[in-house]
């Protein structure tokens, strides 16, 4: 189902926007690309956008420094637009501002999310939550700027236009935005490729000790807290872990660890082809995509890993 955007907006004077926690490059992106098509198209509207922090390199975006890290409890919007969030527990600290909206939008592609807004854009096939953004603007009007958001949302989310969730229509929408005059390549390599040298050490360490299991058909690793401290990175610092992991010869599903809390753990899954891990992670209370999801566990990493690991072999075991 598609939605028109003048129609949503009519009669809204103000407008919040808001994305799931540990925003990554397509949250960012959407979100960003959105906040610049309606302040510059419909400049009578307030609009609002909280996130928590960002990485730094998605400051890269104009006018990253207006996000909100912060709500006012009391504060009603028209509507509020959920971005690339399957839940509401997944806004954060924004969820209140949500519930308490008059009206309420979600524009998402994750397989998992349940339409637990108003009016609901969800479309699961497509690549990543900024296409759809795309899709719902006038391509006549983009700036931009916007295009370098929705640009950038789209390279995270497909990895670079390399899995299998670009579609055709994903590379138009991709000329269409670099049509706008942006410098594609540049985006990609600042915001993506690039990694700081803390980044690059935490990466070292997960891959010097990650293990083969099942068969060799799974790999993992995963980060303590003290090492998290030791090389005083944060948890923004260990995108696309996970993904290097997956791309290990021979391996089906990729899993990634970290502990966010004692005895609490972050678990970010990749797969190839047998596994649908979004399977996986909803069992455990989490969501996400086919081949990309993630979820929240309590208990030892060893408690984690295993508990993890006996509904993947469910589906190795098909």
């Amino acid at each position: 189902m598609s939605i028109a955007l003048t129609e949503i907006l009519s009669g809204k004077q103000n407008v919040a926007l808001g994305g799931h926690i540990r925003p990554d490059g397509d949250c960012v992106g959407s979100c960003m690309g959105l906040y610049l098509y309606l302040k510059e198209q419909f400049p009578a509207v307030q609009t609002d956008v909280y996130l928590q922090p960002i990485a730094d390199c998605y400051k890269l975006i104009e006018e990253t420094e207006v996000l909100r890290h912060e709500i006012d409890e009391k504060k009603q919007y028209d509507l509020f637009v959920c971005l690339d969030c399957g839940d509401v527990q997944r806004l954060g600290f924004s969820a209140p501002l949500f519930e308490n909206a008059k009206r309420t939008l979600c524009i998402d592609h994750h397989v998992s999310n349940e339409a637990f807004a108003d009016e609901n854009y969800i479309v699961p096939d497509a690549s990543s939550t900024s296409e759809l953004v795309y899709r719902l603007l006038d391509p006549d009007k983009i700036s931009k700027a916007c295009a370098e958001a929705l640009y950038m949302g789209m390279v995270h989310d497909t990895g670079v236009f390399q899995y299998s969730c670009t579609s055709p229509e994903t590379m138009e929408a991709a000329a269409g935005l670099m049509r706008k005059g942006i410098n594609g390549s540049e985006i990609i390599e600042k915001t993506y490729y690039e990694k700081t040298y803390i980044q690059n050490q935490i990466l070292g360490k997960a891959l010097l000790e990650s293990m083969l299991i099942l068969d060799k058909r799974v790999i993992l690793s995963y980060v303590s807290r003290r090492s998290l401290e030791f090389f005083e990175a944060k948890p923004s610092d260990l995108e696309g872990i996970v993904s290097q992991l997956r791309q290990t010869k021979g391996v089906e599903v990729a899993m990634f660890l970290y502990e966010v809390d004692f005895q609490t753990y972050k678990v970010s899954l990749r797969s190839k082809e047998s596994v649908d891990v979004s399977v996986v992670a909803k069992y455990f209370g989490g969501g996400g995509h086919a081949k990309a999801a993630g979820f929240t566990m309590k208990g030892t990493v060893h408690d984690v890993i295993n508990n993890v690991n006996q509904q993947i072999v469910l589906q190795l075991d098909e």
